[in-house]
């Protein structure tokens, strides 16, 4: 299994280095989210503040015409990511947080504009991937981040960090 997961991630990895070489990725862009507020429980959902904050993710996303959205697959991510999928009326795609170089691949396969829900380490971690910077996991208190990768004409990126309301310290 661990062998089949290695070939599939290097197989996509060189397809998505050859499809960059082929195709524009200005159409392109990345959102990158930890959760919003959790409960204090096992596999925790959202808190009514982190539920708020949900639904104001998607109304940031409201006019971007969002095409993919991916989450793993706990109650506090997929709570995050489903007010946004429905707006859009696309599918949550399930992503293991434990493969973020598989996650990578398949991100720089995607067209339109993603939203990837991940956690308060993995998703700083998947934007240095994506970026090649080094920023550190996130406090257990962030929660208002928003790592945004836009992938340009001749492989070039962009990239940033927005804030949504309301702030974490």
């Amino acid at each position: 299994m661990i062998i089949f997961r290695l070939l599939l991630a290097v197989f996509m990895m060189t397809f998505a280095l050859l499809a960059g070489a082929f195709v524009s990725h200005a159409d392109h862009t990345i959102y990158l989210v930890r959760h919003a507020e959790k409960a204090e429980t096992s596999n925790p959902p959202l808190t009514m503040k982190g539920s708020i904050r949900a639904k104001a993710l998607a109304e940031f996303l409201k006019d971007k015409n969002v095409t993919n959205v991916f989450s793993t697959d706990y109650k506090r991510t997929l709570e995050t990511a489903m007010p946004t999928a429905k707006q859009a009326s696309v599918d949550v795609v399930l992503y293991d947080p434990r493969e973020l170089n598989l996650m990578k691949g398949q991100l720089l396969l995607a067209r339109g504009v993603t939203l990837v829900v991940g956690h308060s380490n993995t998703t700083p971690r998947l934007f240095n991937l994506l970026t090649g910077l080094d920023h550190k996991d996130l406090e257990e208190h962030q929660y208002d981040r928003i790592y945004t990768v836009k992938m340009l004409a001749g492989n070039e990126i962009s990239y940033g960090i927005q804030y949504l309301e309301p702030r974490t310290p």
